[in-house]
Formats: structure tokens, sequence, C-alpha cells
């Protein structure tokens, strides 16, 4: 695999920096699922699906605030845009531990809606810092550092909530996204180029005559990016993401329902850091390319994938038939990313990067259920299949349209 395009994105003055420290910002984040899950199966004495609907309603909280917490970004600017979100990281997560449960699903959905937008952050700044030409190398590196994050997290949750208690883990957690907020606002990464600055400059002189002459200011003059956020491209690539995050987030439903009828839930560990090791190598592969590759293409490889998965008849069998799926993760979610900032302009490249985290959570709610109604069906090996197939019959379903609608421009084009 050649280093070279790795090189030029970490010569690049601050990217290191930030990757490093996207890598610590998550964390906490990751974490704070697995906290909550032992915080109310624990001291406050409910089941495990109590557990799942206070995730569920911090996953719609996040599905709601995103978009409007990256458009916060593109019109306030980082520092002014995170304030909120640390003030009530520190209320929201210092309350927890100490309130009942109709109480904590109320915190989720706030803390949700007002969450820290690393995710999106970080995705932004690097399309900003890191040249055209090397941004799908720097948007590999940092789905490498998500999934080191995802790794490192749960784990380290579960050894506070264990080793102290719950109340301890939660107040940790909290405490440290609170200091990531502090962090991220000191560091102050780019979100804007110099040129977004002055095509935002110029649209406002042009907007300021128009009101000094007495004339109406058109939405296109006040906001001439907007639109793009809504182009059958962007929604597709929305639809992509929605769709890889109900294949993953039911992979991950499977597996432990794979473990269990096998009994091997012991190998769990083993076998998600199999998962993640494979989604490394394969997102550093595709940095390397040349070519993007359609966010469509890798999601019906990674439906195609999954399918069989479930059929493996061992648990280390299972961790070897994860790998081909497990190396289009990240490939899936930085084509993506990167298919945006090629897609929406920079004046609304927060918004467009918080809608694609809510995409995200969306696919999360959707593939987790629709795995568990498989499994309680026809058993472990449904949830794979049933997951896999969603994936591809809408990547199809979006190639089908795209191409649909490129025949139809081509057909209104003058020989």
């Amino acid at each position: 695999m050649p280093l070279a395009p790795y090189r030029a994105v970490l010569s690049v003055p601050g990217v290191l920096r930030l990757l490093l420290f996207g890598v610590l910002a998550r964390v906490p984040q990751t974490a704070a699922g697995i906290v909550l899950s032992l915080h109310v199966v624990g001291p406050l004495g409910r089941g495990w699906a109590a557990a799942g609907l206070v995730g569920t309603a911090s996953t719609v909280g996040m599905a709601i605030g995103s978009p409007w917490r990256g458009r916060a970004v593109d019109t306030q600017g980082l520092r002014r845009a995170l304030v909120p979100s640390v003030v009530a990281s520190a209320l929201v997560w210092g309350a927890a531990p100490f309130v009942g449960y109709r109480l904590l699903l109320a915190l989720a959905v706030v803390g949700g809606v007002l969450s820290l937008p690393i995710f999106t952050v970080m995705r932004q700044s690097l399309a900003v810092m890191v040249p055209a030409q090397s941004r799908r190398s720097a948007m590999a590196l940092d789905s490498v550092g998500v999934e080191l994050s995802f790794m490192a997290g749960p784990a380290l949750g579960v050894l506070l909530a264990t080793q102290l208690s719950t109340s301890a883990a939660i107040l940790s957690v909290g405490g440290c996204i609170v200091v990531s907020g502090l962090a991220l606002i000191a560091f102050d990464p780019p979100t804007r180029s110099a040129d977004g600055v002055a095509a935002d400059a110029a649209a406002e002189v042009e907007a300021d005559e128009r009101r000094a002459a007495g004339g109406p200011v058109p939405a296109a003059v006040r906001e001439p990016s907007r639109g793009r956020l809504t182009s059958p491209a962007m929604l597709a690539v929305l639809g992509a993401t929605a769709a890889a995050t109900v294949v993953l987030a039911g992979t991950d439903v499977s597996v432990v329902a794979h473990l269990r009828a096998d009994g091997a839930l012991a190998l769990t560990g083993l076998i998600f850091a199999s998962w993640g090791i494979g989604s490394i190598v394969g997102g550093l592969v595709y940095g390397t390319l040349h070519r993007p590759v359609s966010p469509l293409l890798l999601l019906l490889g990674l439906g195609l994938l999954s399918i069989p998965v479930g059929l493996a008849p061992s648990p280390w069998l299972l961790a070897l038939t994860m790998l081909p799926a497990a190396a289009l993760c990240a490939p899936v979610i930085t084509s993506t990313s990167e298919a945006i900032v090629r897609l929406v302009p920079e004046a609304v490249r927060g918004e467009a990067m918080g809608w694609h985290a809510s995409a995200l959570q969306v696919g999360s709610a959707i593939g987790a259920p629709l795995a568990g109604a498989a499994i309680d069906a026809r058993g472990a090996w449904a949830g794979f299949a049933a997951v896999g197939a969603a994936g591809v019959v809408l990547a199809l379903t979006g190639l089908g349209v795209l191409r649909l609608r490129r025949s139809r421009a081509a057909a209104l084009v003058p020989a």
C-alpha cells in the first residue's frame, strides 16, 4: 500500500494534531451509550429494553440537532456555536447520575440535540485544511480514528462502571466531553477557507446594495448555496449513508446473537476487534485510490458481503467471514463524507455534515430493530441476511434512480 498520500496529508500544518485530538475527543462520546445502559439496568433497576430506549432517545436528539448545530457553525463560527453544547453537556451529564428513569430519558433527548459536534467538525475542518487532491486520504485517516475511538471507548466505559460505579462513570464521561468541548474552542480549527469567507462577504455586499436601493433581497442572494442541500445527488449520498449504518448497526446485533447461540459471548470483544481491524485496513487502502468510488457501489458490496456472514459455523470462522464486509465499512463512510464535500459549497458545509450525521443516526436506529426482528423470527443468521439485503436493495434503488436522471438529462441536451 503506497504511503505517499498519507505523508502528504500529515505534512499539512495542524492536521496531525487535529486527527489525534479527534481520536481522544470521540472516546468519551463512544463510551456514553454503554455507561448509561449499565446505569439503567444497575442502580435504576430497569431492563435492557429500558436501557435501549435511553439510547434511542439520545439518537433521536442527535438526529434532530445535528443539522441545526452544523448550520450554527456555518453562520456563527465554531467557537460561538460550541458554547451551548459545552454548557448543555455539563448540565446534562452532571445531573444524569442523580435523576430517575423518566427524567433521564428527557435529559438524553436534550443532550442529544445539543451534543458536541466532534464528528462533523472534524470532517469540515479537514476539508478546509487539506488540498482537494488529498481529501480522500484525510477522510480515510479520520475514519481510522473513528474506529480506534469505538474500540477504546466502550471498553473504558465498562471498566469505569464495573470498577468504580456507574455514577462515577457517567460523571467521568461527562467531564471528558466538557473538557473536549473547551479544548476544541481553544484549538479552533478552521471551518472556512479564505475563498469561502470572501464569497460570503461578496454576497453580503450584494444584499446590502439591494437593500439600499429599496428593492427586495432574493433568497438566492441571501443564501446562495442552500439549494444544493436538497439536490438529487446530495439526497442519494444521505440515503447511502443511512443505508450503510442500517447494515452496520444490524451487524452489531447479529454478531452478539450469533455468539450467544454458540455459547461464546466471552469472545465478543475479540470478534468486534477483528471487525475494527478489517475496517481500518479497508479505510487505509481506500485512502490511497486515485479516483473516488460511488458510495452506492460500496454500499452494494457491503450488503452483498454481509448476507452470508451468519452462515459461519463457529465464532472463529465468523471472525474470518466478517473481514471482507468489514473492509468496506470505513470506505463507505469515507466516500459519503468525501462526496458531500464535493457536492456542497463551503458556505453550507457544516449544515450538510450535520445532515450526514443525522443520516448516520437514523440508519443506526433502523438497523438494530430490523436485525432483531429477523433474529427473533429465523435465528441469528437471518439478522445478517436481513440488513445485508436491505443494503443491496437500497443501493440498487439509488443507482437506478441516478441512472434514470442521467438518461433524462442526456435526452434534453440538443444534438
